[in-house]
């Protein structure tokens, strides 16, 4: 498809006329209804197999997507390149702003993503691509909580009864590892890897990403619900390694949270009691749990904090940076923040968690 124009609007007009998006999904995502419109039956279905835990009825929505499947995508425009993230080599996305919008290219699928003032347009390979569109959705929906005044946090979201925690980590410490041995235990889950995070009256609530948890072998072998995704003949092989080799294997299974825990336990939005914040280490150490202060500890923060990347258009100029450590530092503080420091020890971190979240309070040691 070749795509002629130089704004956001002649570009989307040239996608929607060449290749209509006729079938349409209803989400609800933590109170926010999408309409995704999707140009084949099998997109469609596959996006609604995805979501199905957030598929809802037909309503006035507040965020309207379109996926327009075809092969490939020229459009002529010169694009910015993305470096690659630390630690990385290759180039992955590239990107364009236009008088009434962005474009993102995906170098490696070349799928193309165009949005800006209200408008959507996933295009390109999008049935042999579909987390990529899956993640176009929620980084919609990312977007529509961080213009309405909420923080981006990196971080994973449980819920137990009425009180909810989000887990966040330097980088490796394992906080969707501790929200799937929390899963095992009963709570709720809320978010993998994104909360997006607002003032509500005195305190916080946090609203969750509908994307399911990948893992790591590591992760799955040391959980009795997760251990059968991995196949057998890696099973024994990841068994026989060394724990710090296993745990550093990249080999990325999803946890559907439906198969591994039933259904019904995965929701998006919950009050946010505490920010429970894994400064561990993997050494033989008792570890210890503390509240703490964020406006004393900001050494902290920056295992929370998390840019807002490439497809966050703001709607407020004020927002063009994202927010700084001091400003995070001043929301975090209408919450309890909990450190968790010495050795790793995923049980007895689970149990301090569900205490609580039961309680409000710390366990006695």
């Amino acid at each position: 498809m070749k795509l002629t124009g130089t704004t956001r609007k002649e570009l989307a007009e040239t996608v929607k006329s060449a290749c209509p998006a006729e079938r349409e999904l209803f989400l609800d995502l933590g109170g926010c209804r999408i309409r995704v419109m999707s140009s084949t039956n099998e997109l469609n279905d596959a996006l609604a197999d995805y979501f199905k835990e957030f598929v809802t009825g037909e309503g006035e929505p507040q965020i309207v997507i379109s996926a327009h499947e075809c092969p490939d995508v020229e459009c002529g425009l010169t694009f910015n390149v993305k470096k690659p993230d630390p630690g990385k080599n290759k180039i992955k996305e590239e990107w364009v702003d236009l008088p009434d919008g962005r474009m993102v290219r995906k170098r490696l699928t070349g799928m193309h993503f165009l949005f800006g003032e209200g408008e959507n347009v996933a295009v390109g390979p999008c049935l042999a691509n579909s987390n990529q569109v899956i993640n176009f959705v929620n980084n919609r929906f990312i977007e529509w909580k961080l213009n309405r005044g909420g923080f981006l946090g990196h971080a994973a979201g449980v819920r137990w009864g009425e009180r909810g925690i989000s887990l966040a980590g330097f980088s490796g410490a394992g906080k969707s590892t501790l929200a799937l041995h929390l899963m095992s235990k009963g709570t709720t889950f809320i978010s993998n890897d994104r909360v997006m995070v607002e003032p509500n009256g005195n305190g916080l609530m946090m609203y969750g990403v509908a994307k399911q948890p990948r893992i790591n072998p590591g992760t799955a072998l040391n959980n009795p619900d997760l251990s059968r995704i991995v196949e057998p003949d890696l099973r024994e092989k990841c068994l026989a390694m060394p724990p710090e080799e296993l745990w550093q294997l990249e080999h990325k299974y999803d946890a559907l949270i439906d198969e591994c825990y039933g259904p019904g336990r995965f929701e998006l939005r919950c009050p946010m009691d505490a920010l429970v914040i894994l400064n561990w280490k993997r050494e033989d150490t008792p570890m210890r749990a503390a509240f703490v202060d964020p406006r004393e500890r900001t050494d902290l923060l920056p295992a929370f904090m998390k840019s807002t990347g490439l497809f966050y258009l703001p709607d407020n100029p004020a927002r063009q940076d994202d927010p700084g450590i001091d400003a995070y530092a001043e929301v975090l503080a209408r919450t309890k923040i909990i450190e968790i420091a010495g050795g790793v020890d995923f049980d007895r971190a689970s149990d301090v968690c569900l205490h609580f979240m039961e309680t409000g309070h710390l366990p006695a040691d």
